[in-house]
């Protein structure tokens, strides 16, 4: 049986465009402040994986609340179970975007919104990959699962809830990377680096820090910093320079005196994790910046181990935690978080390492190394690295899909970010970003190429069509 996937999806492809729109104009961001028993990670979140449910269902899939933070939309029969790992939780919107980050803007062939890209575009991707074949009427040998989590850009409650309820499935593919096919992924670690000491100064400091405050997730490069002080001495040259630090490193910042406090800010570009170099961290520099002058004893330690370790160190190489293998690349190091007030002070870091890097033992060593320098290690997270076969047949499968849909080369690809496919047993990611598109997730103005959006359709269509039908002469 012949099929044209692509003018499948182009018959959808108004249904297409309005139905992400209606899920991106949902603000799916975490937010416990808003939480109940029948909304455990915050209201918006719930409202999106409900109207992902509500879609599915209407469209004749069954469909499965479980918990309230995780659910997931089935079609077919059989034993075996083909699983699409999708999430609809989305980081914070951040500042300076061009188009209403939660309206779905459409302008030069892109569909802009926090989202868009990550996962929301490629969920509705697959969603309608489902709908496509049961709409041909395609008999399945297996069931088809499209399970959809809602804490993916946090801690992963969702799919550790779903797995404790719901069975595993035999193959899967989580459409929230890369395409042609990712079979490796970086272990992760968020850690927190609390100060817990320093040496005291004797003389009287010319600028206390009261407060610090940059960053709001593990995996995001932080693209705002504040600053709180109190200058005791020289604040015209101290505000002189810090225009001239704008200026050299062509940054946006602001102060301004109130009540005796002197508040400085600066703005950063923000990026995901698993590349620090492709933001720019506000929280680091600013810092940076005010280590030049005299600090109080407290802020001044955690000034200058932010600026040893952690200034220009996205590989780990100053902590001496640095490490690669030919497998997924680089060890990477993010400082997602920094916090400094009287009560506490610490730096919330996210660490990407290799399939082959013995963490717990590196672990062990920082641990004990740290302490010299009054700093504690608290591991909040520690997610293993994951490995399929590239060999195995399901891969194998995948690869030759995006080939057809494509006509270019596959391959097999290594990733520092975290999928779904690490919570499977035997599962990739795979797409829905195309190779050499600019990889804009947790930026502001982040956007889907609407051709992309439909290619990638097409291909989810075809894959599940291979996995997962009888095919038919």
């Amino acid at each position: 049986m012949t099929i044209s996937w692509m003018d499948e999806v182009d018959k959808r492809k108004d249904d297409i465009l309005k139905e992400l729109q209606q899920l991106i104009a949902i603000p799916s961001v975490l937010d416990e402040s808003d939480a109940d028993e029948k909304a455990p990670l915050g209201k918006e979140v719930k409202r999106a994986l409900e109207y992902l449910l509500d879609a599915g269902e209407a469209s004749g899939f069954t469909s499965k609340n479980v918990g309230h933070i995780a659910g997931h939309l089935e079609m077919g029969e059989g034993d075996d179970l083909l699983g699409i790992l999708c999430h609809v939780d989305v980081v914070p919107a951040g500042n300076g975007w061009t188009y209403e980050p939660f309206e779905g803007a459409i302008e030069n062939g892109r569909l802009y919104g926090r989202g868009a890209i990550d996962d929301k575009g490629p969920t509705i991707a697959a969603y309608y990959a489902m709908k496509i074949i049961d709409e041909l009427g395609l008999k399945l040998n297996k069931r088809v699962r499209m399970i959809i989590g809602t804490d993916e850009e946090s801690d992963w409650r969702c799919v550790d809830h779903y797995f404790e309820k719901e069975e595993m499935p035999t193959i899967g593919f989580a459409p929230d990377a890369d395409f042609p096919v990712i079979h490796a992924e970086k272990g992760i670690m968020d850690a927190d680096f609390h100060l817990t000491d320093y040496e005291p100064d004797e003389h009287a400091p010319k600028i206390e820090m009261h407060t610090y405050h940059s960053g709001e997730r593990y995996n995001m490069v932080p693209d705002y910093a504040k600053a709180e002080l109190t200058v005791h001495a020289e604040q015209t040259y101290l505000l002189q320079e810090y225009e001239e630090f704008l200026k050299e490193h062509e940054l946006e910042g602001d102060f301004y005196v109130k009540s005796g406090l002197l508040t400085m800010e600066l703005h950063g570009k923000s990026a995901h994790a698993m590349e620090p170099d492709h933001g720019v961290n506000a929280g680091i520099l600013l810092l940076r910046f005010l280590k030049r002058f005299e600090l109080d004893a407290r802020a001044r330690t955690f000034a200058a181990f932010a600026d040893k370790y952690l200034y220009n160190n996205s590989r780990g190489i100053a902590l001496g935690i640095a490490g690669k293998d030919d497998i997924s690349g680089d060890l990477t190091l993010n400082t997602g978080l920094i916090r400094y007030d009287e009560d506490e002070a610490f730096f919330g870091l996210n660490i990407r390492y290799p399939v082959t890097y013995d963490m717990d033992d590196k672990l062990k060593w920082l641990i004990s190394e740290m302490e010299q320098y009054y700093i504690s290690v608290n591991v909040k997270d520690n997610s293993k690295p994951h490995h399929v076969d590239g060999n195995d047949p399901f891969v194998q499968t995948l690869l030759s899909v995006y080939e057809k849909q494509t006509g270019k080369q596959g391959e097999l690809l290594a990733i520092g970010g975290g999928t779904y496919a690490r919570s499977l047993e035997n599962g990739v990611a795979f797409g829905a970003l195309f190779p050499g598109r600019e990889d804009v997730a947790h930026q502001k103005d982040e956007y889907i190429e609407i051709e992309d959006l439909l290619k990638a359709t097409a291909i989810y269509a075809e894959a599940i069509y291979q996995l997962a039908c009888e095919k038919q002469s």
